[in-house]
């Protein structure tokens, strides 16, 4: 486990000031690839996107965690949706099994596959023998325009039967219980449906959200938000998500690449962030979007009349960046944006 100390940037801040906090949490996404196409996606996912995490990619990364968290690493398997890719999924696991790397935090799916009771038990009896500790099903009106509420249902009652209650969260348990088909509904009530469900749960409001959902509930202008800087996002974010290509984003920023693990090990990309060494992120953490904006806005981005939040402004500019050119080693790849 490394020390605070042995990233540049803390060793170059003074004592009273905050500190990049070490990396103790990794989501591996499999792929960009996903059965569905939500409109509150904000890693951009449908069945038209690619990639598949090499098995040596996920393993690097998983090794690197261990070196700078220890015992207290956390790494979970999402995407997409991994199980598009059982057998890549199993071969990860079981590769950091024979490696010692511990246990598997949680799987996610959207239970599109489980029509098969034999299949449910054979797939979670082996993710159970593998180390992974809990299974994270996804439940909400977004989900639910592509997968059978019946299958996701189906999965969580085996589920709970076979790993036990604790071991199995639902996203959104509430509204497994009293789930409302939005396919059955008109335009406008579908529109009005998935707007009520942002309030009612949190959705970051990036990747396919900022296109798709925010324009539903925009309401500031961009100068609302020019007090708003990202850096408590950087600074003290949990973990970081790596992409099937190896990219690096912080936390949940979707789209901003920190460094890529194919390139120089995890560990090492936590001791040499540094936000001036970065022209994206140091602006961001400054004078956050809104700051990004006025850049932005010097090669001709226009501003729109309102945004729903900071994520959705930063999202719009680095779209805007991204489909010009601007910064292509920093804001990428294109499943993000297109």
């Amino acid at each position: 486990m490394v020390e605070l100390k042995e990233n540049v940037y803390n060793r170059q801040t003074a004592r009273h000031q905050p500190k990049f906090k070490l990396w103790r949490s990794a989501g591996l996404l499999l792929t960009y690839r996903c059965n569905c196409a939500c409109e509150f996606c904000y890693y951009n996912c449908g069945p038209d996107k690619d990639g598949l995490i090499s098995v040596d990619t996920a393993i690097s990364a998983w090794r690197s965690l261990r070196v700078l968290a220890g015992e207290s690493a956390k790494v979970h398997l999402t995407g997409g949706e991994p199980f598009l890719y059982w057998d890549r999924l199993r071969e990860i696991l079981e590769a950091a099994r024979k490696e010692g790397l511990g246990h598997c935090d949680l799987v996610e799916t959207n239970g599109f596959w489980a029509e098969n009771d034999e299949i449910i038990r054979e797939r979670l009896a082996l993710l159970d023998e593998l180390g992974v500790r809990r299974l994270k099903i996804s439940a909400d009106p977004f989900h639910q325009e592509y997968v059978d509420i019946a299958l996701v249902r189906r999965l969580a009652n085996l589920a709970r039967e076979i790993l036990g209650t604790p071991r199995v969260l639902v996203r959104w348990e509430k509204y497994l219980a009293n789930p409302l088909d939005t396919r059955e509904l008109t335009a406008p009530q579908r529109t009005a449906r998935l707007v009520r469900a942002t309030r009612e749960y949190h959705c970051r409001l990036t990747g396919r959200a900022a296109r798709k959902l925010a324009k539903h509930i925009a309401s500031r202008p961009a100068n609302a938000l020019a007090s708003m800087n990202c850096a408590a996002d950087f600074l003290a974010a949990k973990g970081v998500h790596i992409d099937p290509f190896g990219n690096v984003f912080s936390g949940t920023c979707s789209g901003i690449i920190l460094g890529n693990v194919n390139q120089v090990p995890l560990e090492q990309i936590w001791k040499d962030f540094h936000p001036q060494r970065n022209e994206l992120i140091g602006i961001l953490m400054h004078s956050g979007p809104y700051g990004l904006l006025e850049h932005a806005e010097r090669l001709g981005y226009a501003r729109a009349e309102a945004y729903a939040d900071k994520c959705h402004l930063c999202t719009s500019v680095r779209t805007f960046l991204f489909d010009g050119g601007i910064w292509p080693s920093l804001i990428g790849p294109d499943q993000c944006y297109r």
